[in-house]
């Protein structure tokens, strides 16, 4: 063999090897399970107590416990699949130092952190990603202190709105907070992006009641109102508290209510596109904005089956209500105010404030005990969207709309009135911008009891369909969302290049002017990104971390490229020895 053949055979080995050097480094830099496990079970143990015995809080996919753990509170059916991306580890914190060390074991192994509280996010971005990641599941940070005589309370980010408005009613019959209805929703979620429920408009928001919070931030700190500064307090109150680090409880004021409350149903059928209905939501568009603020009247309208016409599918109408005061007002007010209603007191039930909460989110006969029910695994399939209104909507315009939810058959409509306090905030005392200016908040919903992508793909485009729809009677430039009701339609980030770009998309739509404020905010308090989700504040061009790659990234490829070098260097210099 000549000298010449023998360099082109020694090129064509070193090049094989060099390709298999670079192809075994890459493997090493993708996590599994098991890699996974044990660098974070060793991590958590340098940073924890050796007492804590942190193995019993760290689940892997191997452990008997994971999928019941995962799949407790996963809320969306349609997320709950075996095709569903599953975290390589779930964490389950007892204390804080847990969080702490979490978040610090998770930047040091390089990967993805998601957050999970009560599991309502409507996209379940707590609990799903393209890329591996783990969960740091708040379920068993529940603890609630209440201080009647300072109307204060302190609530962990795990704990469920049932538990909170539970152990108010225990140390108080007239007080309560204003949160939501849905007494499963974890406080983490729910604060952290603005907490809407039926007392917003004589209280306003649940933020607009929070006057301290803890966070860990993304150096493992503990910071408070005082310590994090009131920049970052005022991102958590409505920007949504995973882009900026992990809360471990608000401290929230309590508000006084009544004795005796007022709730209500009122339902009407549409067989027709009947006059008197059309003017029914006429007047609710009217008053229920502009009402006496201790009042909060819900209307629904959805598809239903026809009373009247077997077969047939017609629209019904009804209003849900809360009143923070007797029947007999109530009656009288509304006499006067929306005559189309015909309220009567019969159609009214006096009771207690923690009384009503039970009648909204559970039923009228049910027991305050039962507002701790966690109701885990309870997944329903669903799809959410929202808008916001700011002008009635015309007589034409909802005939349009009731022929419209007939034609698609099964999507519905929520309509949450607006006003009151709410209009006495600006929208800039917090990071929730939706404040004066709207009349009401639509919720367009859809549910179904069937897996399968077909009739998924049928009912999440009933949903998307209706919402074009309604694109005329809505906001716009920019047309607004509600963070509580994730929607990723409206625009989602992979982090790359456009970072910044694809976040002002749907950062606009949930958070309006407030959105350049908080992306400041995120590049200062997280600079590398690392409290990241797929519709999470995106730090600010020019700042490394808004680039595609992250500084911690940068590390694992300097890391990469030595251990390639030491590589390719040894095998030099054995092909030196072969052909020298």
């Amino acid at each position: 063999m000549g000298k010449s053949s023998t360099l082109v055979h020694s090129s064509r080995f070193f090049l094989l090897l060099l390709l298999l050097l670079l192809n075994v480094t890459v493997s090493e830099a993708s996590p599994t399970e098991e890699s996974v496990y044990t660098s974070f079970l060793e991590c958590l143990t340098n940073h924890t107590n050796p007492s804590d015995q942190v193995s019993n809080i760290l689940f892997s996919q191997t452990n008997v416990s994971f999928s019941s753990i995962l799949q407790a509170y996963i809320r969306n059916a349609r997320l709950n699949k075996t095709s569903t991306p599953k975290p390589l580890l779930i964490i389950t914190p007892l204390q804080q130092s847990h969080v702490q060390a979490t978040i610090l074991c998770a930047k040091a192994i390089k990967i993805q952190l998601k957050v999970r509280s009560g599991g309502h996010d409507f996209e379940g971005i707590s609990y799903v990603s393209n890329q591996p990641f783990i969960i740091l599941d708040m379920f068993q940070f529940r603890n609630i202190t209440v201080d009647i005589q300072n109307e204060v309370a302190v609530v962990q980010s795990g704990a469920i709105l049932g538990e909170v408005y539970y152990r108010i009613w225990e140390k108080s019959k007239v007080h309560g907070f204003p949160a939501g209805v849905c007494i499963t929703v974890g406080v983490g979620g729910h604060l952290s992006g603005g907490g809407y429920g039926n007392m917003m408009r004589k209280f306003g928001l649940s933020i607009d009641n929070v006057v301290d919070a803890e966070i860990v931030d993304v150096n493992g700190r503990i910071l408070d109102r005082k310590s994090m500064g009131e920049e970052l307090f005022w991102a958590i109150r409505g920007g949504g508290g995973a882009s900026f680090g992990v809360i471990l409880s608000y401290s929230i004021k309590l508000v006084q209510v009544p004795e005796v409350v007022t709730v209500f149903r009122v339902e009407e059928s549409l067989d027709s596109l009947d006059q008197n209905i059309t003017e029914f939501v006429l007047q609710w568009q009217n008053v229920a904005p502009r009402t006496d603020d201790r009042l909060f009247m819900r209307l629904h309208i959805q598809p239903a089956s026809s009373k009247v016409v077997k077969g047939e599918i017609t629209v019904r109408v009804s209003v849900m209500a809360l009143f923070l005061g007797g029947a007999d007002e109530l009656v009288t007010l509304l006499g006067k105010e929306f005559p189309s209603l015909g309220l009567k007191k019969e159609n009214c039930s006096e009771m207690s404030w923690i009384g009503s909460a039970l009648w909204w989110g559970i039923s009228s006969n049910s027991k305050p005990d039962e507002l701790l029910d966690r109701n885990i695994d309870s997944a329903k399939f669903l799809k959410r969207k929202s808008d916001y209104v700011e002008n009635p909507i015309s007589k034409d315009g909802l005939e349009g709309i009731y022929k419209k939810l007939i034609e698609l058959g099964k999507v519905g409509l929520t309509f949450n009135p607006y006003g009151g306090k709410m209009n006495s905030i600006a929208s800039n005392a917090t990071a929730f911008p939706h404040r004066a200016g709207n009349l009401f908040k639509i919720q367009y919903s859809v549910n179904w009891d069937k897996p399968g992508i077909d009739i998924e793909n049928n009912f999440t485009n009933q949903a998307r369909m209706l919402y074009d729809y309604m694109t005329p009677f809505v906001s716009n430039n920019p047309r607004r969302a509600f963070l509580n009701y994730r929607d990723l339609d409206i625009g989602t980030n992979d982090f790359g290049n456009n970072s910044y770009e694809q976040g002002v998309v749907y950062g606009m739509k949930y958070f309006s002017s407030n959105f350049e404020r908080l992306v400041k905010i995120k590049t200062a308090v997280d600079p590398e990104n690392f409290f990241r989700n797929e519709q999470s504040i995106p730090t600010h061009p020019g700042s490394d971390s808004g680039a595609s790659t992250s500084s911690a990234d940068k590390v694992l490829l300097s890391s990469m490229r030595g251990k390639l070098m030491v590589k390719v260097v040894i095998v030099w210099f054995l092909m030196l020895e072969l052909f020298i």
